[in-house]
């Protein structure tokens, strides 16, 4: 699966101060109705096709303008339109990268054949200043462990920011603009979105909107979390606001109403979290690597606070000196949690390896690969960050491993794997 530069996003474009913004706003207005008539006309020709509803992502930036009128007439919506378009530009999300999956069973299965999963794809795609989203695909991995891909459909969205009521308010962070950095990075990271209940899950983008998300939403590790009769779907991601990284959590039940909050507590530190899938003990419980080297289990009874973490393996073998990484939350087998892992080695080349935990106390080791079982080779040593190998969650399919993954952070490919011949490996 590679990026493809015609997915768009219709977004803000505000790179100038308040004083140039109206300076263009004067202009627009200065126009003759005849000509503002034309002029809009001309641009929903030339994109109104590449957008589900142009004319309400120009009404939504127009919105944000607080334009000083010249007259005391009202403004007419052709002129509104227009003063939108000029301060809307497209983004193509994947133009740059669309690479590190993460795969989770769909909450639908109606309707399949019988030994298939439907499954979600979660993807990063990049575009221009490397920002990162979160864009999805979906598809079926068959009885066979054949594996399909749904079309992604034509147009890209975003969601509108709602509150706990479902009631659509301002942009996150917007109320604490004038607060110390602090208390304005933590208000503004606690969010939720919900999408137009008849877009399609591949149209759906979760794009940057908050400061400490501004450079990026980066490496969503998705999981299915069962507790008891509820069943949601966690992901821990790291916000990246180019200079410093924040490790952040993403709940949702129906992919339509996200909620976004940040992880909290001494432990919650570096990237790479990854949620078990289940309660052990009756507490949450996270794979991480707090310290940027060696990998920790940390147990809450709160899964947004994480007071504690204790550390259960570090590099031993050459292809993880430099450092250690999960691959996503682990995965439950008769034998074990499996986790898969990355490591580091010469030349900064990321291979996949794995190791087994305890059932009932995952903070035991009991099997661990001495060698990878994954690496880049040939043209996948190419891409944007060369010789890298990287996956951010798979799923158990029967007796299969169904393992999206993506090279040299560039496009995204399939493996599939006996897990038997996983726990094999283990020693």
């Amino acid at each position: 699966m590679r990026g493809d530069p015609g997915f768009v996003l219709a977004r803000p474009f505000h790179p100038m101060g308040a004083e140039r913004v109206q300076k263009i706003c004067s202009r627009i207005l200065a126009l003759p109705d005849s000509e503002v008539a034309s002029l809009l006309g001309q641009v929903l020709a030339e994109f109104g096709e590449r957008h589900r509803n142009i004319r309400e992502s120009f009404r939504r930036n127009y919105r944000t303008l607080h334009v000083r009128p010249v007259t005391e007439a009202k403004m007419s919506e052709e002129r509104e339109l227009l003063l939108g378009a000029f301060f809307t530009h497209e983004y193509s999300l994947e133009a740059a990268a669309l690479f590190n999956p993460s795969i989770v069973p769909h909450p639908d299965q109606s309707g399949i054949a019988a030994g298939s999963t439907r499954f979600i794809l979660s993807l990063r795609a990049t575009g221009e200043g490397h920002i990162s989203s979160i864009t999805f695909r979906t598809g079926v991995v068959d009885a066979g462990n054949q594996i399909a891909i749904d079309p992604p459909g034509r147009y890209r969205i975003e969601p509108e920011i709602v509150n706990s009521e479902g009631r659509t308010v301002e942009p996150p962070g917007s109320v604490a603009e004038h607060a110390p950095g602090e208390v304005q990075a933590m208000a503004g990271s606690n969010y939720e979105v919900r999408f137009d209940a008849g877009s399609k899950l591949p149209e759906r983008v979760l794009f940057p909107m908050t400061r400490a998300q501004s450079n990026g939403i980066e490496d969503a590790r998705f999981v299915r979390f069962d507790d008891g009769a509820e069943r949601t779907y966690y992901a821990t991601y790291t916000a990246y606001d180019g200079r410093r990284i924040e490790p952040q959590l993403l709940q949702t039940s129906d992919f339509l109403h996200f909620k976004f909050g940040t992880l909290k507590g001494p432990a919650a530190r570096n990237k790479g979290m990854a949620l078990f899938p289940r309660k052990i003990g009756g507490f949450y419980a996270m794979i991480g690597r707090r310290d940027g080297e060696n990998l920790y289990v940390l147990f809450s009874e709160d899964v947004e606070s994480w007071p504690t973490a204790e550390r259960i393996l570090e590099p031993a073998f050459p292809w993880e000196f430099i450092q250690m990484g999960n691959c996503g939350s682990p995965i439950e087998t008769e034998a074990g949690w499996l986790v898969l892992s990355h490591g580091v080695g010469p030349m900064r080349k990321y291979c996949m390896g794995g190791f087994l935990l305890d059932l009932a106390d995952p903070r035991k080791v009991i099997g661990r690969m001495k060698t990878p079982f994954l690496e880049a080779e040939g043209s996948e040593r190419d891409g944007y960050v060369p010789n890298v190998i990287y996956s951010c969650g798979s799923i158990l399919h029967g007796r299969e491993l169904i393992l999206p993954f993506a090279i040299s952070d560039s496009e995204t490919h399939f493996a599939t794997v006996p897990v038997d011949d996983l726990l094999a490996s283990m020693s």
